[in-house]
């Protein structure tokens, strides 16, 4: 099944509200953004590792990252202010949309040993966040040529106010949960 937005608004909303009665479409939840985000721990050590993350983001989302720098120098570790310490990219829109196809159709799919996304997952407020050990998870990164392997964080942001909302919704999408429920603690 290929998202688009308006694939939500036909099918998924209108199920959302029913299911929770929500009189108002704007009170059903939404998608608002999805953020990939990279941490850049080695690459204090290794300037190459820095072109390598940039590029591999670039190629996962069609998007140019950008650096996210440390506010505050702390001594104990090693860490400047004005540092790069990682690098995201956020998604909104049409390009939303097909990384979320992608994410859910392929992406999952290719993870060694996956056996579901625990529902913890899903936070006390709706939204979504999944870290991926490996960038080979996705379809444009080939395993045998990556020259340095590096894990990724996904997190989706939604307007969902309590984590039953958004839980409902990341069913509907299809996230693929496991069958072994995971207690969500608020």
């Amino acid at each position: 099944m290929k998202f688009t937005s308006e694939l939500y608004r036909t099918t998924i909303q209108p199920k959302l509200k029913e299911q929770f009665g929500f009189k108002n479409v704007h009170q059903v939840p939404q998608i608002e953004k999805v953020t990939v985000n990279v941490g850049l721990s080695k690459a204090l050590k290794d300037a190459r590792f820095m072109d390598l993350i940039e590029s591999s983001l670039a190629r996962i989302t069609g998007q140019k990252p950008v650096k996210t720098l440390t506010r505050k120098s702390i001594a104990n570790f090693k860490i400047r202010e004005g540092l790069a310490v990682g690098m995201k990219v956020t998604l909104r829109g049409k390009r939303m949309w097909e990384f979320l196809d992608k994410l859910l159709n392929v992406s999952f799919a290719r993870v060694r040993d996956f056996r579901g996304v625990s529902e913890s997952c899903v936070d006390t407020y709706g939204n979504f966040s999944y870290g991926f050990a490996e960038q080979t998870s996705f379809p444009e990164i080939m395993p045998d040529e990556a020259e340095l392997l590096h894990g990724l964080q996904v997190n989706v942001t939604t307007t969902a106010k309590t984590h039953e909302h958004g839980l409902a919704l990341f069913k509907l999408l299809g996230v693929p949960f496991s069958a072994k429920t995971g207690k969500h603690t608020k």
